[in-house]
């Protein structure tokens, strides 16, 4: 189990447009450009802190 790490499926459910441009790039950090692009993450608290930022444009899913 030591080996084992946790990961998120993140996907973009909405637009960044019309939203600060922090939002914008927090999207981009997270490897999320365009609308439904899905990216597995590991679970960590800086990516859970950029997902609690653009929480209302994303989808979360426990991967694994």
């Amino acid at each position: 189990m030591a080996g084992k790490t946790n990961t998120l499926k993140v996907t973009q459910v909405k637009s960044p447009i019309g939203r600060p441009g922090d939002q914008r790039e927090t999207l981009k950090g997270l490897g999320l450009n365009k609308m439904n692009r899905t990216r597995e993450l590991e679970d960590t608290p800086s990516v859970r802190g950029m997902i609690n930022k653009v929480s209302h444009l994303v989808r979360v899913e426990e991967a694994g």
